[in-house]
């Protein structure tokens, strides 16, 4: 028998469950971080105007991005013969 036979179904779904949670935590985070060190000059008490265009153009660019990318990759992938890859 091999590692994986021994893994608990639940025990093994739970951790990929987990591994998708920090993936898209990650995501979230590299998001902020870069959409505020492009869009955030200087701290105020509000979001002006150009400020708050600037950070929802950042996010749709990097969602662009990333959705671009994992299609590259699955197509990629689809055409080497690997199996999928989930990216959620």
């Amino acid at each position: 028998m091999t590692t994986e036979e021994n893994i608990d179904p639940q025990l093994q779904n739970f951790i990929e469950i987990e591994t998708q949670k920090q993936r898209f935590q990650f995501l979230v985070h590299n998001l902020t971080e870069r959409c505020w060190d492009v869009c955030i000059d200087k701290p105020s008490s509000r979001l002006e105007t150009k400020v708050e265009t600037c950070l929802a153009n950042c996010v749709e660019r990097f969602l662009d991005c990333t959705n671009f990318i994992v299609n590259r990759l699955e197509k990629t992938q689809q055409n080497a013969g690997v199996p999928e890859m989930s990216f959620q």
